[in-house]
């Protein structure tokens, strides 16, 4: 299974993990294999959350990543 498959499945349970903000694709930067890019609004470490809040380490054989990116908010327009 690719990336983009294992993302489409598994996105909805992913988007209900506490402070993920997102979900997508990207590259390993070290690799460059395909993952699964997990946005969060900040790193907790594992021992602080609860066992069905841990963003798992891979889904479908396909590595997983955690970014944080902060409060995410919509921007007024002109």
């Amino acid at each position: 299974m690719d990336a983009r498959q294992a993302r489409h499945l598994h996105e909805d349970q992913l988007m209900r993990l506490a402070n993920v903000t997102g979900v997508g694709i990207g590259r390993d930067e070290h690799s460059g294999a395909d993952v699964i890019i997990v946005f969060v609004t900040r790193r907790v470490p594992r021992d602080r959350l609860r066992n069905e809040d841990v963003v798992p380490d891979t889904l479908e054989g396909v590595p997983v990543r955690v970014l944080a990116i902060g409060d995410v908010g919509a921007q007024g327009g002109p």
